[in-house]
């Protein structure tokens, strides 16, 4: 990811904003976490017998070769509830790095999520009900939804002020897919999480931020590519596929629902991304009626 943005930016990458959740992460062991503190410039410390992770280490710049990224974590509330210790060890890699760097109030992991006990990101109602004029609406609802900060000591704090001054520092936003039972147009989470931050960032800076997907189904060939190549990959192999028609065709009003589905969840990832080419339409609207 870093060696792509550098490739074609010109530049190192200075600030992320990527969303986690504990679906996947219970999947992956933590491809998520691991990631963040990779960028941050921070590894794990192991105690071999158990394989259990003991504490963190910070990487030196020397070693490093690149600068630190900061982090902006929007978790899902699975996640908040059921990985605390992992909010915790991302506070900590936070305080590490801030310890060693000229300005310990500079945060470099930022940890957001829904109110306790409240699930979502907050578009899917607009979205279903239609209940919005503009971008700008899915994005007021994304901020609303996610402003509760959990990288503090206690409960987690109200602070929309802070989530609008890290969106507005975005340059790239990451989403990962840990399998490939499902895809990007088969599910609401991923317009909420992935296009509510887009949306949210776009809002706060006026700047369009990079929008990547990463593609984790085989660990050990990680592949990352813009959202736009994603969404046609989706569009070709299944939206568009005859075999898939075909098949959602035999489950009768089922399979109809199936296919009206895929259809709003492009379209609301349209909304809050602006990144789905017209011929989608065209093309949904001729192969299918």
């Amino acid at each position: 990811l870093l060696q792509q943005h550098l490739q074609q930016e010109g530049e190192h990458l200075k600030h992320l904003a990527i969303s986690i959740w504990g679906t996947s992460t219970m999947r992956t062991g933590g491809d998520d976490v691991a990631q963040v503190l990779a960028l941050m410039g921070v590894r794990p410390r192991w105690d071999g017998p158990s394989r259990r992770m003991i504490g963190l280490e910070l990487i030196p710049e020397s070693a490093l070769g690149r600068p630190r990224v900061e982090v902006t974590v929007r978790i899902s509330g699975f996640f908040r509830d059921a990985f605390p210790q992992l909010i915790g060890w991302l506070n900590q890699a936070d305080q590490l790095v801030r310890a060693q760097q000229g300005d310990p109030s500079q945060r470099m992991c930022a940890i957001y999520g829904s109110a306790p006990g409240a699930y979502g990101a907050g578009l899917q109602g607009l979205i279903d009900s239609g209940q919005w004029d503009e971008r700008s609406d899915l994005a007021e609802a994304f901020l609303n939804w996610s402003q509760w900060d959990y990288g503090k000591a206690g409960e987690p704090l109200k602070d929309r002020s802070g989530l609008e001054d890290r969106l507005r520092q975005v340059e790239l936003i990451l989403h990962n897919q840990d399998n490939r039972e499902h895809d990007l147009l088969d599910s609401d989470d991923y317009y909420q999480f992935h296009g509510g931050l887009s949306a949210a960032a776009e809002q706060v800076s006026g700047q369009r931020p990079q929008l990547w997907f990463g593609d984790h189904s085989r660990r050990e060939r990680p592949r990352l590519h813009r959202l736009e190549k994603e969404l046609d990959k989706v569009m070709r192999s299944r939206m568009l596929n005859p075999r898939w028609i075909e098949g959602m065709q035999q489950h009768g009003y089922k399979g109809a629902f199936e296919m009206g589905a895929s259809l709003d969840y492009l379209f609301a990832y349209d909304a809050a991304t602006d990144r789905v080419p017209d011929w989608c339409y065209g093309a949904l609207c001729d192969r299918w009626l």
